[in-house]
């Protein structure tokens, strides 16, 4: 294999926009050249954060609209360059691993994508790993192995709406599993506490200024999820409004600094418990990327429940931690139209190696 450049779109369960970056992928590396970030529209995030709800009329046409969203992202980040092919992750609006029949559904009709760009496309990664008895998720580990593999062992962490690791290094990837809630139960705290007049806490300022409750944030830790085995992956509404509810009671804006301290100490301490807990020997380092990585508050946290390993995040590896997710896709999706393995049976469970994603050709 040569040279390759391909574009990824990745759009996380926080349901902010689209992420597109552009890389140049050779056998052994891989190069970010560009990245842009596209917000959702307010109506277009509304119906997305709303989509479970949907009658199947509206639920089609959202599939067709983030299609058309998709496109003008690759559209604009593309300019006159021409790319091998497009990894779109498309948004997911539901994910059931553990469903009598297990299943899952992400939004961005491929198809459109590829019509408007004129580019391969590969989507839908996730639906090839579930049918081969797998938990559909996470699927960057494999991206990991491929980027972490020759170094020491360490914790790789990815913190959007969910939070996942890849425990990589000396080789091999040796596990890897959703960790718990990420940015998730902390934006849906803040928009309903404002009442929509805020998304997420910017930088974790508020949170910063509250006190956590370390007597509440003991008993979240014995949610039955974060002590179960690995493969394990999780669908947003795990840690959504019920968990809120239950532990918080009613929102309000005098106790959101507190509720969101104590929220980002339970995802930090989720996230370093489970990492110690499932790895095959001393981690030598966590390696943080994902929108969680901005956000000062969570992040002192993650230092704290990691000491003393060190903390540091993937930009210094080459890979900017908003840029990381969507150079996977891309990488994922390189790897589709060449029918080479793109999964990671030991993150995700399935019964071997697979190439995921289906594929919508380009121009003729």
């Amino acid at each position: 294999m040569g040279t390759d450049l391909a574009l990824g779109l990745m759009s996380g369960t926080s349901a902010d926009g689209v992420t597109a970056v552009l890389v140049r992928s050779a056998r052994t590396s891989l190069k970010v050249l560009s990245l842009r970030n596209y917000p959702y529209p307010k109506g277009l995030r509304d119906r997305v954060l709303e989509a479970r709800f949907l009658t199947a009329a509206r639920l089609s046409e959202l599939n067709f609209e983030l299609g058309e969203f998709f496109a003008r992202c690759a559209v604009k980040t593309l300019g006159r360059r021409r790319v091998r092919v497009i990894g779109s992750h498309g948004q997911t609006v539901w994910h059931g691993p553990e469903g009598r029949f297990p299943n899952t559904l992400q939004l961005g009709e491929p198809c459109v994508i590829a019509e408007r760009t004129g580019a391969a496309v590969v989507a839908d990664f996730r639906t090839r790993e579930m049918a081969a008895g797998g938990q559909g998720a996470p699927l960057v580990p494999a991206f990991d192995e491929f980027i972490f593999a020759r170094g020491p062992l360490r914790a790789v962490i990815n913190i959007g709406g969910i939070a996942n690791a890849s425990l990589v290094g000396r080789g091999r990837l040796w596990n890897a599993f959703d960790t718990g809630p990420g940015n998730g139960p902390l934006d849906l705290a803040v928009r309903q506490a404002t009442r929509g007049r805020l998304a997420f806490d910017r930088n974790g300022g508020l949170a910063l200024k509250g006190r956590a409750d370390d007597r509440l944030v003991r008993r979240l830790l014995s949610d039955p999820f974060l002590r179960r085995r690995p493969p394990k992956s999780l669908d947003k509404s795990y840690f959504g409004e019920l968990f809120l509810r239950r532990h918080f009671g009613k929102p309000s804006l005098a106790r959101l600094p507190d509720v969101l301290a104590t929220l980002s100490r339970f995802v930090a301490r989720s996230i370093a418990d489970s990492c110690r807990r499932f790895a095959p020997g001393t981690v030598h380092e966590a390696v943080i990327s994902g929108g969680g990585a901005f956000n000062r508050a969570l992040r002192r946290e993650l230092e704290s429940a990691f000491s003393p390993i060190p903390l540091s995040s993937s930009d210094r590896f080459g890979l900017p931690v908003m840029a990381k997710e969507a150079a996977c896709f891309a990488w994922l999706a390189l790897r589709a139209i060449q029918g080479r393995p793109n999964n990671c049976p030991a993150a995700t469970g399935s019964r071997g190696r697979r190439v995921l994603g289906k594929i919508a050709p380009g121009e003729a």
